[in-house]
């Protein structure tokens, strides 16, 4: 499992404009030099961040981006996702087939069920995270994201029937 570029930088200039004090935002330039990225490649970031509904511009000589909602209500899963989708969905496996039009495995695949399970388990958590819970020094968000891993009895009792222990 890979991270991408595109997904890395992306959460980050949206955690930089979560902690951003000034209500006009941040422009290009500043998020440039505050990532150290092209100013190119942060346009590419903030358009796509901004399709998807996640920002926002501000209009004016000193405006900039700003969050299209509270940070509290971003949350961390559909924020990657955006920004590269998940990292396994239905049409993986089409796309996955070998030299042959299907998969050898298309009817019975104990592959596909691993990767379902590691994005069943990736959603649950990212969807619990916040970008609010990123706005924080690393020791901080560390120690709120531990608190998500703590396991919940309910998960735990659900996931063991589902594999028959």
């Amino acid at each position: 499992m890979k991270i991408t570029a595109q997904e890395e930088y992306g959460l980050r200039i949206l955690i930089r404009l979560a902690a951003c004090k000034d209500t006009n935002g941040m422009s290009i330039p500043q998020l440039s030099e505050a990532e150290g990225l092209t100013g190119t490649y942060v346009a590419k970031l903030t358009r796509i961040l901004r399709m998807k509904g996640l920002i926002k511009s501000k209009p004016g000589n000193k405006g900039g981006y700003v969050l299209a909602k509270p940070a509290r209500e971003i949350v961390i899963n559909d924020a990657l996702k955006a920004l590269g989708g998940p990292m396994f969905n239905n049409t993986f496996c089409g796309s996955h087939a070998g030299t042959m039009k299907l998969c050898t495995n298309s009817v019975d695949c104990s592959a596909r069920s691993l990767w379902q399970m590691i994005q069943y388990t990736l959603d649950q958590l990212l969807d619990k995270v916040t970008l609010h819970d990123l706005v924080n020094s690393e020791k901080e968000s560390t120690k709120i994201l531990y608190q998500m891993l703590q396991p919940d009895p309910a998960i735990m009792k659900s996931i063991m029937s589902i594999v028959g222990q």
